[in-house]
């Protein structure tokens, strides 16, 4: 068991890391489009968002607190650099020329990708305040059951976390981008519905980060536990645990 702040030389946490910043990014690209799944008006995201969720649990479960904090600062910024990229593409003055699709016109295909990647501040802020808060709890629960558990019951922390994460997400995004929008009961309506869906999906879930947790402790050589971790979100020390 790693005693020291910062890891070995982890064969996998790059990986791990890579796909937990990818399936953000691209969630925050797909949420624009509104998808009905058994009746629940749902953003397309959250058929790929709660995989974010599922690997921050594992960044967590496996490799500490200390190290789940940085991947999700880094995806953070990685966002906010996708999103940088998408505007600054936007107002980028378009070919003459230039058609896509059915869009036979330059001014045509320009419309389409402001209507389809264009962001409005308003969603961006209640996205990113939603992701921080809703990713640090979900690290946050979970690192502290497991010392409660003393590492027993895995299915207890990732669906608790997810519980408590995937719900200040939702409560938190869906009340920022819509307040004063949508009617107050649709309001609560519109989070409800994502809270259970992204709370169900964790949970089939369960047998899949079974699966990842155990093949990266055994490969990793690590099962860590946060002793004497900092919890601050914006920390970056910590003493090694003992």
């Amino acid at each position: 068991m790693n005693t020291k702040l910062e890891p070995k030389n982890y064969r996998y946490f790059t990986f791990v890391t890579a796909i937990f910043v990818t399936v953000l990014v691209i969630s925050n690209i797909i949420a624009v489009k509104l998808i009905s799944i058994w009746g629940l008006i749902l953003p397309a995201a959250v058929i790929l968002f709660p995989i974010s969720y599922i690997f921050g649990d594992i960044l967590t479960e496996v490799y500490g607190y200390a190290n789940a904090r940085k991947v999700i600062w880094m995806g953070f910024f990685c966002n906010l650099l996708a999103v940088l990229a998408i505007w600054v593409g936007g107002i980028l003055p378009p070919f003459a020329f230039w058609s896509v699709g059915g869009f036979s016109t330059a001014e045509t295909a320009q419309q389409a990708y402001s209507a389809i990647l264009g962001f409005t501040p308003r969603l961006l802020v209640a996205s990113f305040i939603a992701y921080l808060v809703g990713e640090f709890l979900n690290s946050f629960i979970l690192a502290k059951l497991k010392l409660k558990t003393q590492g027993k019951f895995l299915w207890i922390r990732t669906i608790g976390s997810t519980i408590i994460g995937q719900g200040a997400d939702s409560a938190i995004f869906i009340t920022l981008a819509f307040w004063n929008i949508l009617p107050t009961n649709a309001l609560f309506t519109a989070i409800l519905s994502q809270w259970l869906f992204k709370v169900a999906y964790e949970t089939i879930a369960t047998p899949f980060t079974y699966l990842i947790v155990n093949f990266l402790k055994k490969k990793e050589n690590e099962d860590y536990f946060d002793r004497s971790t900092n919890f601050n979100p914006v920390s970056f020390k910590s003493k090694p645990q003992l």
